[in-house]
């Protein structure tokens, strides 16, 4: 007998842009009108394909991972195999229940307390209520928002009801879970946490898991195999560690200037990112020449409360191994306070000058004093340098508040 539970034969999903073909013949008529000095073929056939024959089949017990730069289609297929929307072409054949992670806060009532929402949310996906009675201690503890579960969620922060949805989506009785990458959500130690939880699935318990995930480190460490994405379609099926290879040396080769874009903000935040400029500049890469290894990055768009913010920087070489990690609002206490309307926000980072030349990402996040993340930016710079090489060798420096480590 065949151990596939999922079977994908040439999945596509496309997407209309613009008004036409909204699914009211009034509107399509109006647009129509519109635009009728335009070619009517051209807007029929202003459409996005998200996802273009996609084929693959999984086992069970794997844990895969999924990646991709942002828009190549990674959170549609997750969709389509959750069943939350259907390809506009191919079949999928899937065996057993399904449980989801897709996006913060998906099943739960705001006005409910933890304790409902957990009985909703898993009757959502598929628990009995005696299933979830006898799962109930085991979620409440693993979420680790006990004190706060007969609390109404709307009072919860984007880490609390990430740790409330995937506790009830880890305990459900299922056969296959899958998981986007709601989880950078968290802090570090519920991260932690979760991926054990997955490895846990899969080897004790025999659970399939498809777990998309900007942190490398992550699906390098949790996956034995891994999908690369590139604009919708699938570019490598295999090995994490040669996906992985794919992926960064596919963005480091890509000889055009590109304006940084696709500022994930979570669904709560109070704040919207515009735009992300970086020495003046909005585009990637960003060089650094010797003796220069500074960033003078400004974020700019709109608030809509009043908040204290703060700022994070990451770095990251092409084996997308962690090198800094910048936080002086956090180390500092220094929170940032903007006020609602039109914001501007700028921070130098430092990088050290004895950095090696080469390759690297960097990643930007907005949080507030609790360690929520509202805006990512995640491994979407690339910063080249031009420096003077460091001896080999371990280095660790704590400079300004901020945590140098350097590995060669």
């Amino acid at each position: 007998m065949s151990d596939t539970v999922i079977s994908v034969e040439n999945i596509s999903k496309c997407y209309q842009i613009g008004e036409f073909g909204s699914g009211s013949l009034r509107n399509d008529i109006q647009e129509w009108f519109r635009k009728k000095k335009e070619n009517l073929n051209e807007i029929i056939s202003n459409k996005n394909w998200s996802l273009k024959n996609v084929s693959f089949e999984i086992n069970r017990g794997d844990i895969v991972g999924i990646i991709g730069s942002n828009g190549a289609g990674k959170s549609t297929l997750l969709k389509i195999l959750s069943k939350v929307t259907s390809p506009t072409n191919g079949k999928i054949k899937g065996k057993g229940k399904i449980a989801s992670l897709l996006e913060v806060g998906t099943g739960f009532h705001p006005d409910l307390t933890g304790r409902e929402n957990i009985f909703l949310n898993g009757a959502i996906l598929g628990m009995r209520k005696k299933e979830i009675e006898r799962n109930l201690d085991n979620i409440i503890s693993f979420s680790g928002v006990g004190k706060y579960i007969d609390t109404p969620v709307k009072r919860y922060s984007s880490g609390m009801y990430v740790r409330l949805a995937f506790a009830v989506a880890a305990h459900l009785e299922s056969d296959i879970l899958i998981v986007d990458e709601v989880l950078s959500v968290g802090d570090a130690a519920f991260q932690k946490k979760c991926i054990g939880k997955i490895s846990e699935l899969s080897r004790i318990q025999g659970k399939t898991v498809l777990f998309v995930s900007h942190n490398l480190n992550s699906i390098r460490s949790l996956c034995n195999r891994a999908l690369f994405l590139e604009k919708g379609s699938l570019k490598y099926d295999g090995n994490v560690n040669e996906a992985i290879q794919m992926y960064t040396e596919g963005f480091l080769s890509d000889n055009e200037t590109l304006p940084f874009s696709d500022f994930k903000t979570e669904e709560k935040s109070f704040i919207k990112v515009e735009q992300i400029a970086i020495n003046n500049s909005n585009r990637n890469p960003v060089k650094l020449f010797e003796g220069n290894n500074s960033l003078d990055i400004e974020i700019s768009g709109e608030v809509f409360a009043e908040k204290f913010v703060s700022f994070e920087f990451k770095l990251f070489d092409k084996d997308m191994m962690p090198l800094l990690f910048y936080s002086p609002d956090h180390y500092e206490g220094l929170s940032q306070k903007i006020m609602p309307g039109k914001f501007s926000l700028r921070q130098k980072v430092e990088l050290p000058k004895q950095i090696n030349k080469g390759n690297y990402f960097g990643s930007i996040y907005l949080t507030d004093p609790g360690f929520d993340y509202h805006v990512k930016f995640e491994n979407a710079i690339n910063i080249q340098i031009d420096g003077y090489p460091t001896k080999s060798g371990h280095v660790f420096e704590y400079r300004n508040g901020a945590g140098f480590l350097y590995l060669h």
